[in-house]
């Protein structure tokens, strides 16, 4: 490993089989190891079989503003810093994103470990599309903020992959059924690479009565995306709306067939056909 370098590594979803040799090595020689759970980072090493020689710290969402300049210095004075999550890759909701930015900002170099992670894993197996995709997170919690966030989403034909927690999967599914279509095709995938690696494939409105309350274990799911065929009514309110916020129409267009992957002259005219007379 080099040093005077911050390093965001992979680790495990599940399978501890699946930790890089890298990864092992990275564990051995760093300086400092920044963890969203210490106590998980020593479990783990202690699976692999290594021994970790550096200073373990913890870094979370909640310490990552205050614990990341300091770790900064470290890498900037030669000292060599990795950074681990829980499970998967750090940054995707997970901490390190502010720490990067923090470190892109003093100069000091980023490099990843590469490895496991949830989301591609899920898309995988989905089925689905995979040639476009969008990465979404959790969704919100809040039922509102859910269904804005989904009826943002509703025209976009691009896969999306979600994080849900077991308990709320099921209104998740309902809600998302009502807003995106009962017919969408979806995969609930569940406790990937664990000894209960589960994933169901159906439509949402078959998922949303196939799963119940009692759901357990780490879910992700992966929604196919909006079909722009011709048959499915183009998304010009959207235009509007960013023409009524001070776009011009073109632009506004043009935006909007970026986001959806309709196109931009049938938006255009559409837009324009319906634009409000004063």
């Amino acid at each position: 490993m080099n040093e005077g370098t911050i390093w965001l590594a992979a680790t495990p979803i599940g399978n501890t089989e699946d930790a890089s040799p890298r990864l092992r090595a990275a564990l051995e020689q760093a300086d400092w190891i920044g963890a969203e759970d210490t106590r998980r980072l020593k479990a783990l090493c202690q699976r692999l079989g290594v021994t970790y020689r550096g200073r373990v710290v913890a870094l979370h969402d909640h310490n990552e503003a205050e614990r990341g300049p300091e770790l900064i210095e470290r890498a900037a004075a030669g000292e060599t810093v990795l950074i681990v999550s829980d499970a998967g890759t750090p940054t995707v909701s997970d901490p390190g994103y502010r720490l990067g930015q923090l470190a892109i900002a003093r100069g000091v170099r980023l490099r990843p470990i590469p490895g496991p992670s949830a989301a591609l894993a899920a898309l995988s197996v989905s089925g689905l599309p995979s040639d476009r995709f969008t990465f979404e997170g959790f969704v919100p919690r809040k039922e509102g903020e859910g269904r804005r966030r989904l009826e943002q989403l509703q025209a976009d034909p691009r896969t999306q992959i979600w994080f849900e927690s077991p308990r709320r999967t099921a209104r998740t599914l309902a809600l998302m059924a009502e807003i995106l279509g009962e017919n969408r095709p979806a995969a609930i995938c569940r406790e990937l690479t664990k000894t209960y690696e589960e994933v169901l494939r159906g439509t949402l409105a078959e998922l949303s009565a196939q799963v119940g309350e009692d759901l357990r274990g780490e879910i992700t799911l992966v929604v196919g995306g909006a079909v722009l065929d011709g048959t499915e009514p183009l998304p010009v309110e959207r235009v509007h709306q960013l023409v009524a916020k001070g776009m011009r129409l073109k632009d506004a267009a043009a935006e909007v067939a970026r986001q959806t992957g309709a196109r931009k002259n049938d938006l255009y005219r559409a837009a324009l056909a319906t634009s409000p007379t004063e």
